[in-house]
């Protein structure tokens, strides 16, 4: 995971390393400047472009990196690659601190009761496994979960959501296909209070941000459930598309968090770092595996260390 952004980044750390190292000279010591690492910048930010990572994501690296070495002391005897990646490891923090989300589910479900989350996303991102992970999630805490088919359009999307219901042991609350999604929604939600429910998890049909008959349709779905928290579920690996869905969705219907999924599957990491420093959104999960367990929820210093950490 992250194999070759770790690689891309041990190039650019070396490169600016060496840029440093060649105006150091035979001078004993002297401050680094800004203009030792930017008049490299066209170089470094095509290599992280070459890993995936947004042309504007790739351009803030490489200037904080800049931004954060202008000053710094340096001899012909310190170990200019740890000096360097360290600034380049604060860096990017610095972009990973965005997805930071502060709520704790766990807590909010017993305030809430039920809490209600909607799920929303195109077809193929996994929002089907994600949200029986997320099931799995509450009932590790023992939380009574109902899973809600709001997708009543595509066809097998009910039966793959009731077999991981089946497997979790977790209610499924369905109707007939074609039936109205917002009408089903309305009354799961009403059978989950009666019930004594602490968490709804609502499925939505998949579809194109670009499908704006079916942005109409979630948009009711939220009217009724009145959730308390819209979650876009986005895969990792689709990098600009991720964020331009983000975008869409979050214009049409509002979009409080996002879940990243395929994370173990992203063999450069670029995309998923250009999604974190670009949706705008906080990350509650990560997916990092086809297993129910595999969903870890999102932390910064765990992709700091699969990108800088050793094997």
């Amino acid at each position: 995971m992250f194999k070759a952004l770790k690689n891309v980044f041990g190039s650019i750390r070396s490169a600016i390393s060496k840029g440093i190292s060649e105006a150091l000279g035979a001078i004993a010591s002297r401050e680094i400047r800004y203009d030792d690492v930017a008049k490299r910048s066209d170089e470094l930010v095509l290599r992280l472009v070459e890993a995936d990572i947004a042309y504007e994501v790739a351009e803030e690296i490489v200037i904080g990196v800049a931004k954060r070495l202008d000053g710094v002391r340096i001899s012909r005897f310190e170990d200019l690659d740890a000096v360097v990646e360290d600034k380049l490891r604060e860096a990017i923090k610095e972009i990973l601190l965005r997805g930071v989300w502060k709520g704790d589910l766990v807590k909010l479900a017993a305030e809430r009761k039920p809490l209600k989350l909607v799920f929303m996303g195109v077809n193929g991102v996994g929002k089907t496994t994600t949200i029986a992970k997320v099931a799995r999630f509450f009932t590790k805490h023992g939380l009574k979960v109902l899973v809600v088919a709001g997708d009543t359009f595509r066809a097998g999307a009910q039966e793959q959501l009731a077999i991981h219901c089946s497997r979790l042991g977790v209610p499924f609350f369905r109707a007939k296909y074609g039936s109205d999604p917002g009408a089903v929604v309305y009354d799961a939600v009403r059978h989950a209070e009666k019930q004594g429910y602490d968490v709804v998890l609502i499925d939505t049909a998949g579809r194109q941000h670009t499908d704006r008959d079916l942005m109409e349709e979630i948009k009711k779905i939220v009217r009724v459930s009145k959730p308390d928290l819209k979650i876009l579920v986005l895969d990792s690996l689709t990098g600009n598309d991720a964020v331009n869905q983000a975008r869409e969705f979050d214009k049409y219907v509002g979009v409080d968090a996002a879940i990243l999924t395929k994370l173990d599957a992203n063999a450069t990491g670029g995309s998923a770092i250009s999604i974190i420093a670009s949706i705008g959104k906080p990350i509650v999960f990560v997916g990092v595996g086809q297993g129910y367990d595999d969903l870890e929820q999102y932390d910064p210093e765990k992709i700091l260390e699969r990108i800088f950490g050793g094997e």
